[in-house]
């Protein structure tokens, strides 16, 4: 939603969506706000524990299985297996997400890839849909005075769907954008530590078409880390463009850098504000 810095400042229940790329800062500054003020609702933590829960522990059960003596303690009920996610442990979605490449690296099949990301794509759907009943829920039972939506980097492919528009209607959207040295750490990290992330379909195809091309080898022998820190400033750049947009038209921006600055409630409500005059 679009308010005016006079509006803003008299929201008595503020609810803002923080909107950008994985490791610019938006889990850090939701922590910094008092908790005792502010719900902190992590859009992947809802993924996780509410639509992917069940294939996510499917895809453990199934690697456990090929364990002959978990397979067998798991056959007869002797041992149960579950998920410990949490909002600064998302570990189990990305192990489930994957990598697309060579099964013998821990690679998976473009089919079972596609697959997996299609659920994802279903997943965050309905989690940004949950945000308005969350929102009343946080004020009415917990007694919270605002609501911060720490949202996932893949939001920004939701533009144009309904769970965008009910974000929009419910929520102040704040873009955090990753300037030059930021970005560069973010590519930095993708290369040291290469993790699964979320991509359409289209981006996908004509992204590992063009790595193929330029490694010449095939689907099932690439290296699934390779792949990934070769596509990631790639889809930095892909992002932006639609993130820049869903600010643009719905929304404000600050920089990572700006947001790494702040240490507590009122300095982030003056950052706000000054997005908003800007």
């Amino acid at each position: 939603m679009k308010l005016s810095k006079k509006d803003f400042n008299e929201w008595e229940n503020k609810s803002i969506t923080l909107l950008g790329m994985s490791g610019v800062g938006k889990t850090t500054l939701a922590n910094k706000l008092p908790k005792s003020k502010w719900f902190h609702y992590s859009g992947d933590y809802r993924i996780g524990t509410k639509y992917l829960e069940e294939p996510i522990l499917d895809n453990i059960k199934e690697k456990a299985m090929n364990v002959p003596f978990l397979a067998e303690l798991l056959k007869l009920d002797s041992i149960y297996i579950s998920c410990n996610i949490t909002v600064d442990n998302l570990m189990p979605i990305s192990s489930f997400l994957g990598k697309i490449g060579d099964p013998n690296k821990g690679g998976l099949s473009i089919d079972e890839f596609l697959k997996r990301q299609t659920l994802h794509m279903d997943a965050e759907m309905k989690a940004m849909q949950d945000v308005p009943q969350f929102i009343e829920k946080s004020q009415r039972i917990y007694n919270y005075n605002h609501f911060i939506n720490d949202a996932g980097g893949s939001i920004c492919e939701l533009y144009g769907t309904e769970s965008m528009d009910t974000l929009v209607e419910n929520t102040l959207i704040l873009y955090i954008k990753a300037d030059s040295n930021i970005r560069d750490e973010l590519i930095k990290r993708a290369t040291e530590n290469p993790k699964p992330m979320f991509y359409t379909k289209d981006f996908l195809d004509e992204h590992l078409e063009i790595y193929i091309s330029e490694k010449e080898i095939g689907q099932d022998v690439m290296d699934p880390d390779d792949f990934v820190r070769w596509v990631f400033p790639k889809l930095l750049d892909y992002r932006k463009n639609k993130y820049e947009r869903i600010a643009s038209e719905h929304g404000y921006t600050v920089s990572a850098t700006e947001v790494n600055n702040i240490n507590d409630e009122n300095q982030f409500l003056e950052l706000i504000e000054n997005a908003i005059d800007s």
